[in-house]
């Protein structure tokens, strides 16, 4: 049931009218539990179950280590806990990845192997919901907060069905106190939850979907990148780029959108980092619930920025590779990683040596030298993404075929028409991010907003593509 279907449309309406018609708090709680369930369920039910069964465990491990002052105990509990939630993700997602490379390795030595591979589904978000339990119980461990006693509250911070497949990662202490909380509707609410699921939806069926038709022939298709026109495979490049953003944090604005409207408040997972002026700042912008999961739980306990610069780097590059795994089984999201893990390295060595010398600095500081920052920032992310894909020959094969001679010259008209769509979605992050909507929406009347509304509504049926693309994040 993807947020762009008629099918989750039907259900959220249902959803939403029986959840502020009824007069019970509690009641809205097991509603909103029960619908949540039932989204999952629509793509299998037994995966459904799966993940519940481990809520509940989580829970129990929680309240045990609440309840005991026994450091031991807690550390068996905690264990027992992160055992589980990890030992379920390697299973699904890195189990095949594994036997690969221990197949590789045995026919590189001269063997023969007969392992199988494993016909495992993965389910949907596995990614998502994992880091949540494990942020869970990692803060119950160390006190930092308390664990939670209502069942239902917790299993609805797990199961919340706008955040439950792609995110954002949401943290125990932002999210069950709202669960706790008693609901009044808010037609002021309901209005941003209306306008950021619309946003979200734009950015998704118009823009992401029709991206997807420029990358994936370069992507996703059996052509080989030799065959191609070779300017189509920078654009594509290109294209990609502005796709999985608009498809990611199309979903997040959607995600957030619907947990307005049902009262419930959600984290920014994005902010306009296109815009940013080096690899720090991108990561401080893009997927920020990830950057700051992996920043508290796997930076900073490996020593974060303490001690020399080169034990600060070796740290950069550990979380950077872990989290290029976290987002597939492949060799090519490890490179991904790795290869962000360099940029970030490179930045904090350069950002020293620029400070050292104020000519230099003071240039960068400029408006053009901001630019000129900003420009090489999103080449350098941009050609990352090519990497950002299953298969590492094809990954490699466009890179190569990117450094070749080419002539830019001939471009062809549908392939420069990407640059007019990146140009209006870089004038809209823009107007988005000074605020100038906001500022303007209060002066507007409310049939004028309405129709702006329905106007963009009717642009994502007009515009999107006739063939409609799975949202990327979901295969995390």
């Amino acid at each position: 049931m993807f947020f762009n279907s008629q099918a989750y449309l039907v259900f959220f309406v249902i959803v939403f009218t029986i959840y502020w018609l009824l007069p019970w708090s509690r009641a809205r709680v097991y509603l909103l539990l029960a619908a949540s369930f039932t989204f999952y369920a629509f793509w299998s039910r037994e995966l459904a179950l799966l993940v519940a069964s481990t809520t509940v465990l989580d829970y129990l491990f929680a309240r045990g280590m609440d309840s005991t002052p026994s450091k031991w105990r807690r550390r068996v509990l905690l264990g027992s806990s992160l055992s589980m939630n990890l030992g379920l993700l390697c299973y699904f997602k890195y189990a095949n990845f594994f036997l690969d490379a221990l197949r590789d390795s045995l026919k590189s030595a001269g063997g023969s192997s007969n392992i199988p591979y494993l016909e495992v589904i993965i389910p949907f978000g596995i990614s998502f919901y994992t880091f949540e339990a494990i942020s869970y119980t990692i803060d119950v461990y160390s006190r930092k907060i308390k664990a939670e006693r209502n069942l239902p509250n917790f299993m609805l911070f797990i199961l919340f069905f706008p955040h439950l497949v792609a995110g954002p990662i949401v943290r125990a202490r932002d999210f069950l106190p709202q669960a706790a909380r008693p609901k009044k509707f808010s037609w002021l609410r309901f209005q941003a939850g209306i306008e950021l699921f619309l946003i979200g939806l734009f950015k998704k069926m118009v823009i992401a979907d029709n991206m997807a038709t420029l990358s994936d022939p370069v992507f996703a298709s059996d052509m080989s990148p030799t065959m191609m026109h070779r300017p189509m495979i920078w654009l594509a490049v290109l294209a990609f780029a502005v796709r999985i953003y608009c498809d990611f944090s199309g979903y997040c604005d959607m995600a957030l959108g619907s947990a307005h409207m049902l009262g419930y408040k959600l984290t920014i997972n994005f902010r306009a980092p296109y815009f940013s002026k080096n690899i720090s700042e991108f990561w401080r912008r893009w997927h920020i619930s990830l950057s700051n999961w992996l920043r508290d739980y796997l930076f900073i306990p490996l020593g974060g920025s303490r001690g020399s610069r080169w034990n600060t780097a070796r740290n950069l590059m550990i979380t950077m590779a872990l989290g290029g795994l976290w987002h597939g089984a492949n060799w090519s999201f490890l490179i991904w990683g790795l290869l962000h893990g360099l940029m970030l390295v490179g930045h904090r060595f350069f950002r020293d040596y620029a400070v050292a010398r104020p000519r230099l600095d003071a240039l960068l500081q400029t408006k053009l030298g901001t630019l000129f920052r900003m420009g090489l920032t999103f080449f350098a992310v941009s050609l990352c993404w090519i990497f950002f894909q299953p298969s590492l020959s094809r990954a490699l094969l466009i890179l190569r075929e990117m450094i070749n001679p080419l002539s830019l010259l001939d471009l062809r008209y549908e392939q420069t028409w990407i640059l007019v769509r990146v140009g209006l979605l870089l004038l809209a992050q823009w107007f988005l991010m000074k605020g100038l909507w906001k500022r303007i929406q209060p002066w507007l009347p409310a049939p004028v907003v309405g129709a702006n509304y329905a106007i963009l509504l009717v642009a994502c049926i007009l515009m999107a593509p006739e063939t409609n693309k799975t949202f990327i994040y979901f295969q995390f």
